[in-house]
């Protein structure tokens, strides 16, 4: 038997449904365990995650200091930082 780990969410009725599709494996019956956190847990989240308003924010600030030519030219980004 295999694990794959994934997320979803529990409905009202009490359906699951994934955040995204299992891929790579046939058509199947398959066991589900569901882990449910604590009251007083967190959510968890992953640290990698940037909240997308945040993300959309920062894409429109890039975009408008393109425009106004306030960007550093990729050739030159490296300048300055020691590789060891």
């Amino acid at each position: 038997m295999k694990a794959v780990e994934v997320t979803g969410k529990l409905d009202e009725k009490g359906q699951l449904s994934l955040d995204q599709p299992i891929e790579d494996f046939p058509p199947s019956r398959v066991r589900i365990i569901v882990l449910f956190p604590e009251v007083t847990d967190q959510v968890e989240t992953d640290p990698d995650d940037t909240p997308i308003a945040e993300v959309t924010a920062s894409l429109r600030r890039a975009l408008q200091e393109a425009k106004a030519g306030q960007r550093i030219p990729l050739s030159e980004m490296w300048d300055g930082i020691d590789v060891e």
